[in-house]
Parts: structure tokens; C-alpha cells; sequence
């Protein structure tokens, strides 16, 4: 009956009633449509097919993650240890493959066993510990970052090159990871649709208890869920470290919840029961637009994270609207051959409508773009650090002088959002580049990428590996360490107790001040390290690491911060006893820092001026962009601030 009324109302106004109807039915794919006609609107560089690749590549980490969380989210539980897992399981390969000599195809099979052992353990503790899914996947976020940590040592590991070649492309053009990605979506849509355990994940997400009535044994098919996760989340750690070059034990961090996220925008519901692969695979593309787009726009990156949370809840909300408004749903575990074909219809019908827009819409951006500055993109580490913040206002200080147009982004710490963002710089048509890596491997096939597409890459503060950059602005970190040293060992007579407080593992300038550190104390046979704790650079962290360090070590006689934030936390807990019986040396030459030597708290603050790191950074970056030759390497003058010379420093 519905569909002879539809065919013998036919016409325009049914026509149209009907794409409102396809529209509010699949509300992700409404929301994805939208953005991209936006962005393709708002950015020139938007619509070109290096940069839909660079979406699909930059989606595809999170989209695996993803389709493993579909399977627990589907059941009604929730998986916050993916990230950790995925860490875990690359860090596993590289260690096995390269420190234990273990060849590389058992080596992948190793890694897969550890992300499907974790699983089972969240399987186990769910089922059989009767521990609420949210707690005990929990722990094992925990355990398993701590476990990578332990492997690693805290440092990243290169990664076999047989298998780097998973971050590669096909043919030139098609990135393995989509492949791989869309391999893991029908993987999923297979197990959700056509398989007894899919049909068990719905039954048990639409009532466990009355699945359990009509002869599901539940216990086991939750660990066999849990377990798909688990190895979803090492074929995620696999492909994200290939595109690293190395396994790196703090990468994948907030992945679950991003994660989470595309599945919940896709259509599934926290409560279980409904959940599609398509659907995730749509959610995970609209995060991957968004922050492609945004970076294209320039948008800073604090900004960045407010959109994109308020487009998720945008998202959900608009789902929610249309289920109370009695859609049909969006997700279904049991979608019949009609069903099936509708929805094949309906992305294709989406696809049209998406491709003939956008391409109406490119034509506003053929015009020419002589006379416009020039464009250069910074990629900084992470801007929640006074030193790295100075390093961004003295290269827009410089572009400002310079009449360039510059764009920051914030990798937040993180080496594979970093490799996102210089993608984008790549795909953006910049005339250069500027990054302050994460790490100095993991930075190199990105700016790999840059070197093919002959865009100048400048490096500050840290170099990249197996990469070709135009120049290396720094100040040397491990001289800055032995300097360190020195001052403090000075300061002491030579003798004493005392404790370090180390940066982020992992990092490349946590590593090199250390290692500068240690070589400089051995001048001092009479200063004994009796402790050393990471703080991750961080002042908050500082302070409780080094309360707690006081409660075993009450008499110490002084403390080596990697960097001025820690030191100033540390102060902190130290109370009338710093810059009196015990001496605080930090490293940056941050203002807090500064203030502190200034006020005698802190004895000395290693500085490495990085406002001039960043102008000088952006005028090499413009040379190069006009072909001009310039030093390949720029060393800054490293510098120890006491009270005594702390007036004559600028910073």
C-alpha cells in the first residue's frame, strides 16, 4: 500500500518529501554530507583527491578501533582500553622483531595474541569477575599503557620495515591503511549481519537476561566480544605504528574515546542492542573531516576541540530527534535483502547528491591566487607548555613582521595526530612547513610526503629522522643537560643527594636532557641520584611527584627538572626548603621560570631562548620558500640563568 501511494503521488513535492525522509533516516550521513559541503564551500583545498585520501588515512586508525568497539557497544557494554591495547600490541612487534630477533611474521602474531589475550582478560572480568564493563576495561587501560611503558622503556621503537609498508601506498595512490580499513568494515558487517555471534551481540545488548533465558550461554559469547575488540585494537596498533615507522608506547591515547564517539554518531546506542558497521565507518569519517577541515581553515587549535565536541552531541542529538520521531532505525542486526538494498540505495543516492553539490561548489575556488601571502603551517608539539607556547608567539611575531599568513596546529603530544596535521599541511598548498616533532621518527614519513610534494620543511627545537628537512633550528639538549649538571653539582660543593623529575617517556627532549644530565654528573662521584620519576612535564604532576618523592627521601639536597613546569611544582612541594637547604634546577627559561630564579626558589633554569627558536624558525621557512639558501643546521645559544645574570637574560 505504502509503496503504491508513493508511486501514484510521484512529482515534485514527493520527490522531495522523499529526500527529507532519506535524510532524517540516516542522520550520520546527513551530518557527513553537511560537513563536507561545507568545508569543500569554506576551503579550496578541501576538495582535491590527495587531500579525501589524507581523510581516509587520518580515518583509519579510529575507524578499526571502532569496529571492534561496535561489537561491545552492540552488547551493551563499553571498551575504554582500545588505545592502550593497540599501543601495546605495536610495541610488542617492534620489540619482539627487533630486540629479540624473533622473525616478523610471528612476531605479528604475537602482537595479535596480546591484544586478543587483553580482551579476553576485559571478557573475563566482565563475565566472570562480575565487574561493570566500564571498571574493568578501566584497568586494563591502565595496565596496558603501563605494560608498554615497561617494554619500551619508555622510548619509541623502530618498526620492521616489512612491516612499515602497511602505512605505504598501492600503486602510488591508494594508502594501505584504507584498504585495510575497509577490509576490517566488511570483516565487521559480515560478523554483525550474517554470523551466530552478531545475532548473540544484539540479543544480548537488546536483554541479557532474556537472552540468557532462551539458551544463550552469555558468559561465553561476551568473552568471544571482548576478544574481537582486543584484536581489532592490534590490527589498529599494526597500522598506526606503519604509518609512524616506529611503535610508540604513549600513542593511540584518547583513541577509545574517539572510538566510542564514532560509534555512538554512527547510530549505535549505549544501551545496546543497535549498531551497524556503515554506521561507525561514517561516524569516524566525520571526525577525520572535521579535523582535516578545520586545520585547513586555520582554526586554532583549542577551537578545534570545542567544535568538534559540540558537532558530536549536534550529532547524537539530531539521531536521537529522529528515533523519537519514529524514523525508521538506523541500525539493525537482522536487516533483511530489501533492507539491505535500500540502504545500498540510499548511500549511493547520498553519494549523487553529495558529489554534484560539491562539485558546483569547487568552482568558487578556481580563481587565481596571485597577490595572496604566502602560507606557512607550524606544527608545535603540544601548546600546553609555557616553552612551546613562546616558541608559536615568536614564529607569529616573526610572520606577523614578515607578512606571511601562519597556521598553528597542536599535536597535544601526540605522533600520529601530528602525522595528521603535517598531511594536511602537505595537502593544503602551503609554500612551507614548520614542525616541532612529537618524535623525530615518527615525524619522517610526513615529511616524507612533504619532500614529494617539494615543500620546504623546516624542523625546531628537535630534528626529524629519515626525512630531508631544510634546516634544524635548535639549541643542543643534551649540552643543556651537562650544563644542568654542572650548575647543580657546582652549587651542591660536589657532594649531596638528589632526585630528577623526569619528562614525558618518549620524548625525544625528555631522553636527551637526561642522558646530558647523567653524563655531566659524572664529573661528581659525590652526587648520588636516589630517585627518578616521571612527571611529564607537567607543574600539576611536578608538585605530586615530588610530595611523594619527600615522603621517602626527606633530606635530599637537591632536584634536576627536565623542564621549568616541573621545577616550579616541585618548588611547590619543597615549601621554605627550596632555594635554601635544597637547590631546584629547571630547564627552558620559561617567565615562571625566571620569576622563580629571580625570587631565589629556583636556583637555575637551563635556557634555550624559544621565541628566537620560532622567529628564526619562520625566516628560515620563507628563505626557503623563496628558494633562497639557507644553514641546514641553526644552533641557538644555550643558557644558564642564575640570580646573578638573570636581569641581562631576554628570552
Amino acid at each position: 500500500m505504502a509503496t503504491d501511494t508513493l508511486k501514484s503521488t510521484g512529482g515534485k513535492g514527493s520527490a522531495s518529501g522523499g529526500l527529507r525522509r532519506l535524510l532524517l533516516d540516516n542522520g550520520a550521513l546527513t551530518a557527513l554530507i553537511v560537513l563536507v559541503i561545507a568545508m569543500s564551500a569554506l576551503s579550496g583545498d578541501f576538495l582535491t583527491a590527495d587531500n579525501l585520501l589524507n581523510i581516509g588515512v587520518q580515518a583509519a586508525v579510529v575507524a578499526i578501533l571502532a569496529f571492534g568497539v561496535t561489537f561491545v557497544i552492540v552488547s551493551a557494554g563499553i571498551d575504554l582500553s582500545v588505545g592502550s591495547v593497540a599501543a601495546l600490541s605495536a610495541t610488542v612487534l617492534a620489540w619482539s622483531a627487533t630486540s629479540e630477533g624473533v622473525p616478523v611474521v610471528l612476531a605479528v602474531l604475537l602482537a595479535i595474541a596480546t591484544g586478543i589475550a587483553c580482551g579476553l582478560v576485559n571478557g573475563i572480568l566482565v563475565s566472570y569477575g562480575k565487574l561493570p564493563s566500564f571498571i574493568a576495561t578501566l584497568a586494563m587501560l591502565s595496565v596496558a599503557r603501563g605494560l608498554s611503558l615497561v617494554i619500551s622503556q619508555g622510548s619509541p621503537i623502530p618498526f620492521p620495515d616489512s612491516v612499515s609498508h602497511l602505512g605505504d601506498t598501492l600503486g602510488g595512490w591508494l594508502p594501505v591503511p584504507v584498504l585495510v580499513m575497509i577490509v576490517m568494515g566488511l570483516i565487521t558487517a559480515f560478523i554483525l549481519g550474517r554470523t551466530y555471534i552478531g545475532r548473540s551481540m544484539y540479543a544480548i545488548g537488546g536483554n541479557e537476561e532474556a537472552a540468557r533465558l532462551s539458551g544463550l550461554r552469555v558468559k561465553r559469547q561476551k568473552l568471544a566480544i571482548y576478544a574481537l575488540s582486543g584484536l581489532f585494537a592490534a590490527a589498529a596498533g599494526i597500522v598506526l605504528a606503519s604509518r609512524l615507522s616506529s611503535a610508540q608506547p604513549q600513542a593511540a591515547q584518547g583513541y577509545e574515546l574517539d572510538a566510542i564517539a564514532a560509534v555512538v554518531i554512527g547510530g549505535a546506542s549505549l544501551a545496546g542492542g543497535t549498531g551497524k558497521a556503515s554506521g561507525t565507518l561514517i561516524g569516524a569519517l566525520i571526525l577525520a573531516v572535521l579535523r582535516n577541515g578545520l586545520n585547513l581553515l586555520s582554526v586554532s587549535a583549542f577551537w578545534q576541540q570545542v567544535v568538534i565536541g559540540v558537532v558530536i552531541a549536534l550529532a547524537v542529538l539530531l539521531d536521537t530527534l529522529r528515533r523519537k520521531a519514529g524514523s525508521t532505525p538506523t541500525a539493525s542486526g537482522a536487516a533483511g535483502g530489501g533492507d539491505r538494498k535500500k540502504q545500498a540505495a540510499t548511500y549511493l543516492l547520498a553519494a549523487v547528491v553529495a558529489a554534484a553539490i560539491v562539485g558546483a561548489l569547487s568552482f568558487l575556488h578556481n580563481g587565481s591566487s596571485e597577490g595572496k601571502a604566502q602560507k606557512v603551517g607550524l606544527s608545535v608539539s603540544t601548546l600546553n607548555n609555557p616553552f612551546f607556547v613562546q616558541i608559536r608567539d615568536g614564529a607569529q611575531a616573526e610572520a606577523k613582521k614578515q607578512g606571511l599568513d601562519l597556521t598553528v596546529t597542536d599535536a597535544q603530544n601526540d605522533a600520529s595526530q601530528q602525522a595528521n596535521q603535517l598531511q594536511n599541511f602537505t595537502s593544503g598548498s602551503l609554500d612551507a612547513i614548520i614542525v616541532n616533532p612529537v618524535d623525530s621518527d615518527a615525524a619522517g614519513p610526513a615529511v616524507r610526503s612533504a619532500n614529494e610534494a617539494d615543500i620546504p620543511v623546516v624542523a625546531v627545537d628537535r630534528g626529524v629522522n629519515k626525512a630531508e628537512t631544510s634546516a634544524l633550528v635548535a639549541s643542543d639538549n643534551v649540552a643543556g643537560g651537562r650544563q644542568g649538571a654542572e650548575a647543580l653539582a657546582e652549587k651542591l660543593g660536589g657532594k649531596g643527594t638528589i632526585v630528577i623529575l623526569q619528562g614525558q617517556a618518549g620524548t625525544s627532549a625528555s631522553r636527551e636532557r637526561g642522558s646530558g644530565f647523567a653524563e655531566g654528573l659524572k664529573k661528581y662521584p659525590g652526587i648520588k641520584v636516589v630517585a627518578k620519576q616521571p612527571a611529564d612535564f607537567d607543574r600539576t604532576k611536578g608538585l605530586d611527584v615530588m610530595t611523594n618523592l619527600l615522603q621517602a627521601h626527606p633530606d635530599i639536597d637537591g632536584v634536576f627538572a627536565e623542564n621549568d613546569e616541573m621545577a616550579l611544582g616541585a618548588i611547590k612541594a619543597l615549601g621554605s626548603k627550596a632555594g635554601k637547604s635544597v637547590q631546584v634546577v629547571g630547564f627552558d627559561g620559561t617567565p615562571d621560570g625566571l620569576k622563580a630564579v629571580e625570587q631565589g626558589t629556583l636556583y637555575a633554569s637551563v635556557a634555550q631562548q624559544p621565541r628566537e627558536l620560532g622567529r628564526i624558525a619562520v625566516d628560515n621557512a620563507l628563505r626557503a620558500a623563496e628558494g633562497k639558501k639557507i644553514d641546514e643546521t641553526v644552533m641557538v645559544p644555550v643558557k644558564v640563568v642564575t640570580k646573578e645574570n638573570v636581569a641581562e637574560f631576554s628570552g
